[in-house]
């Protein structure tokens, strides 16, 4: 048998014990607890940021200042597609004209011809190379005679690398034509030295193979860096050249640097005019 004062210590350590057990599982408890609330204080403060640098949290005082947040998060303010600088176009539709040949050569060649593309935004005035490239104008001369140019979109504006807008295709997709081939020419022209078709310069589009200039064209806009195998036919006048700088700031709706014009860029009438 334990004596009493035995009996009494062995209560007192246990009571010790189980005083120590429950301080211990508080402070473990307390540990716990203070950890989560660290966690979701760091989560809160976090998120916290996070709204605040992509423009939502903010107060009306903001607002009332500055568009700052704006300045920094473009997000916050979706950007707007810059107004159409072109007409609508005039009424009249497309004529699904074909040829099977090269028409006849009717021209003057030692003569002076130009050509004005009335369009949606400005007139283009271009003074035709003639002697340089009869086949050319002579079939420029006969699809404009025929109305094959009026009312067709201009299809493609490229603004990195090259700056040519391209027209002359009925089906407004790039795959177009009259129908017939024209040769290349005046591929030696002086204007093209060191592989560059300068701003102003209006010239045939192609395969990518010899001779397989149709009715698309382009009017380079800003000197082009481009090997001298594509037709040049024309010079722009300063009145067009101003046109197109209107129609390549509105851009091309890829935002890659090649696509169809976001202004609305149509044809409604084409003439070439012996002077």
């Amino acid at each position: 048998m334990v004596s009493q004062e035995q009996r009494r210590r062995q209560l007192a350590r246990e009571k010790f014990l189980r005083q120590q057990q429950r301080r211990t599982s508080a402070r473990r408890k307390a540990r716990v607890r203070n950890s989560v609330i660290a966690s979701v204080l760091g989560v809160v403060v976090i998120g916290s940021v996070a709204l605040y640098t992509t423009g939502v949290l903010k107060n009306g005082d903001d607002d009332k200042k500055t568009n700052a947040s704006a300045d920094v998060t473009p997000s916050a303010t979706p950007s707007k597609k810059a107004p159409d600088p072109c007409a609508k176009p005039a009424a009249g539709s497309i004529g699904k004209l074909q040829w099977k040949k090269e028409p006849a050569m009717t021209i003057d060649t030692s003569a002076k011809y130009t050509m004005k593309l009335a369009t949606t935004c400005g007139d283009i005035g271009i003074a035709l190379k003639t002697s340089a490239a009869p086949h050319t104008v002579n079939s420029f001369d006969f699809l404009a005679g025929k109305g094959f140019f009026d009312h067709t979109k201009c299809h493609r504006l490229t603004t990195n690398g090259i700056y040519v807008l391209q027209c002359g295709d009925p089906t407004g997709q790039g795959s177009g034509g009259p129908g017939y081939t024209i040769p290349d020419e005046n591929l030696k022209d002086a204007s093209l030295k060191g592989n560059k078709y300068p701003a102003g310069t209006v010239a045939m589009a192609n395969t990518g193979q010899k001779h397989t200039g149709g009715s698309q064209f382009f009017l380079v806009y800003k000197d082009s860096p481009l090997p001298p195998s594509y037709t040049p036919f024309g010079t722009i006048d300063a009145a067009g050249l101003k046109v197109l700088d209107k129609i390549a700031a509105a851009g091309e709706n890829t935002g890659a640097g090649d696509g169809a014009p976001n202004a609305t860029v149509v044809i409604n009438k084409t003439t070439v005019t012996k002077s």
